[in-house]
């Protein structure tokens, strides 16, 4: 099985302060496995990134909130996410992976743990395209509860998936940038696509984050700010920030966290939009106080 590098131990201080409320909108918690088992039928293993090393992690970084994306390797059980945000004292929100049979009030169950979302992934090296009727029949039992809808894809996907991102009538958010390849440039279709959803569609939110996932050279994969500025550009209303932290599947550099925070403000100069980004749009979104 497939295992995972660590993340990067010695993050710098970033160079630029973030903003009082500043969110991780993308983030991790794996393990420990001795308490936190991975999932038996995983497409990875990573290095054990439980949530004490996360909150050391935003100290350095001055990131106040955060939130955690429960990841393929821990399965359907949310147990590792809920135990990070009921550790948080209100910081932390989460995104679930769920089954659907999952019941109504098992879902009650989550929001009442601060989950608000579910993820779906359709990236080849994490088991490919879901089943579009059961996120159908999903996006209509999270409704009721203001749930989103997070999507993690392939750029391919945004091409072959059109329909089902017309249909979805709850908020949906776009993991990474889309997945884009910045070798391909501004003008390759699925990048297009994407910001034709972000000018059309009002539901559509799009992570500004994973440029390590977008860049064709190394770190501090700086041939992806023309992808954040572009979106930047389009809808700053509808954007989140996030680390990735502890960066699965990363094969080529390893992020540096502290690098990461100072990207962001290589993406806009505009305190502004700044704050929007990183505090005023996640507290919306996620109910941040």
């Amino acid at each position: 099985m497939k295992s995972c590098l660590p993340p990067d131990p010695d993050p710098v201080k970033p160079k630029h302060i973030l903003p009082l409320g500043a969110c991780d909108a993308h983030c991790h918690v794996f393990g420990p496995a001795a308490v936190f088992p991975y999932a038996a039928d995983r497409t990875y293993t990573p290095s054990d990134a439980p949530v004490a090393m996360l909150r050391e992690l935003h100290a350095h970084l001055g990131v106040s909130r955060a939130v955690i994306v429960h990841a393929s390797c821990h399965g359907t059980d949310n147990t590792v996410t809920l135990d990070a945000i009921a550790s948080s004292n209100g910081a932390y929100r989460g995104v679930a992976n769920v089954e659907a049979s999952i019941s109504d009030s098992a879902l009650a169950d989550l929001h009442a743990g601060g989950i608000r979302g579910i993820r779906y992934n359709f990236v080849k090296h994490l088991g490919g395209v879901p089943d579009l009727a059961v996120i159908d029949t999903m996006v209509r039992r999270i409704a009721p509860l203001g749930w989103h809808v997070v999507l993690h894809l392939d750029a391919e996907n945004l091409l072959d998936h059109q329909d089902l991102l017309r249909k979805i009538d709850v908020p949906f958010i776009i993991d990474h940038m889309g997945r884009v390849k910045a070798e391909q440039g501004l003008e390759q279709k699925s990048f297009q696509l994407l910001l034709q959803l972000m000018r059309d569609n009002p539901l559509a939110w799009v992570k500004i984050c994973g440029a390590e996932r977008v860049s064709a050279g190394r770190r501090p994969f700086a041939d992806a700010i023309p992808f954040a500025q572009a979106l930047i550009a389009t809808a700053p209303e509808r954007l989140l920030w996030g680390t990735d932290w502890p960066h699965p599947n990363i094969s080529k550099d390893m992020p540096n966290d502290g690098e990461l925070v100072d990207l962001f403000y290589a993406y806009t100069e505009d305190a502004a939009i700044q704050q929007q980004i990183l505090v005023d749009n996640p507290a919306r979104l996620y109910g941040f106080e």
